[in-house]
């Protein structure tokens, strides 16, 4: 049977580059050659040990943000052809549970994802359902494509929390937040606040879709918020960092009657602290949005080919599949690096980010 190399988490904190089998597809599968898979934050959270329910799939070949090109179809593949440039949606559900039967299939009572829960993407190929694929347009260039997942995921959190145009948005977190608040103000929120302690971070969010900006190191988030919004505090925040003091520090900051979009990721133990009085007296309001699911990728690919949205400014580096592990780490320590692509392909390696 004939090989690929692929990184496999084999155990929290150990990456290992193996040759594994070429995964063999069934009738209603199509197998993508990878050219990048996006390094996420809950990669991190995967390689940590931080989630428990992925630790329990381990090993794995992890990676959820593929972009490539069909390599092989399956007989039930319908309108593909072997050289399209793809991507996928990841989620697979059962389609037959309550929350399935109910319209909500991310509560599926057996949601896995492919790169989370299944073989992924960090490596040469990997098999999806041939109904999870998306063709993507001309007009989206490769690194872009390998976007389309996390926008998926910010396109779900923006309709979850419906900004309404003209009020305030504040977004905790830089990183991904970028895309948030992008998306808020695409939708005409205003002003659009971004907060982080990367300096590096938020001098791209004020270029790309900011209207301010504020270091948390430097400046009292909350007191700065609660300026910038005639001392009424911010309409609408979402948290785009996945730590209680985050979560606790995005509540305290809404007015009366505004809303918590919960978006980042905490571990399975952390906890938060909120006065219930809050959400009767004040009317404060909270909801989660964890990933995008069906056509989100449609919707996603058409803002990208459009130019709605640009991820580019976010995209900081491509490197070869070898450097994975080394990677995962560097970026927790290199505050210019946002998304980092792997490639399969040998030495790919390009470098975005400003110096």
């Amino acid at each position: 049977m004939a090989g690929m190399r692929a990184q496999v988490l084999e155990r929290p904190y150990h990456y290992e580059l193996k040759e594994v089998p070429i995964p063999e597809i069934n009738d209603d599968e199509v197998l993508v050659k990878v050219k990048y898979c996006g390094i996420c934050g809950s990669d991190w959270g995967s390689y940590t040990g931080k989630y428990a329910d992925e630790v329990a799939c381990l090993p794995l070949i992890t990676g959820h943000e593929v972009y490539g090109t069909i390599a092989k179809v399956g007989k039930n593949a319908k309108n593909m052809e072997v050289g399209d440039r793809v991507t996928y949606d990841i989620c697979i559900t059962c389609g037959t549970c309550y929350h399935c039967r109910i319209g909500e299939p991310l509560l599926c009572s057996d949601f896995r994802q492919i790169g989370i829960h299944v073989n992924g993407g960090f490596a040469e190929y990997v098999k999806v359902p041939w109904k999870n694929i998306y063709k993507v347009p001309d007009e989206v260039s490769d690194e872009c494509a390998a976007f389309v997942e996390p926008l998926t995921a910010c396109l779900n959190a923006s309709r979850k929390m419906d900004a309404v145009m003209g009020r305030s948005v504040v977004v905790i977190g830089a990183g991904l937040g970028i895309m948030h608040a992008q998306l808020a103000r695409l939708r005409g929120a205003a002003p659009v606040i971004v907060i982080d302690t990367n300096p590096y971070r938020l001098e791209i969010a004020k270029t790309v879709c900011a209207d301010y900006v504020i270091n948390a190191q430097t400046e009292n988030a909350e007191a700065r918020v609660l300026e910038l919004t005639n001392g009424v505090g911010a309409d609408f925040v979402l948290e785009a960092v996945g730590h209680s003091q985050t979560y606790e520090q995005a509540f305290r900051m809404l007015r009366k009657g505004g809303k918590l979009e919960s978006f980042g990721i905490c571990s399975d133990d952390d906890a938060a602290s909120f006065y219930p009085v809050d959400f009767v007296i004040s009317e404060k309001k909270i909801s989660g949005s964890t990933a995008g699911i069906g056509y989100d990728w449609g919707d996603a690919l058409t803002l990208m080919k459009y130019r709605r949205v640009d991820p580019m400014p976010l995209i900081s580096a491509v490197v070869p599949l070898e450097e994975l592990e080394q990677t995962v780490n560097e970026i927790r320590k290199n505050q210019k690096l946002i998304k980092v692509l792997v490639s399969p392909e040998a030495d790919h390696r390009i470098n975005f980010y400003r110096e």
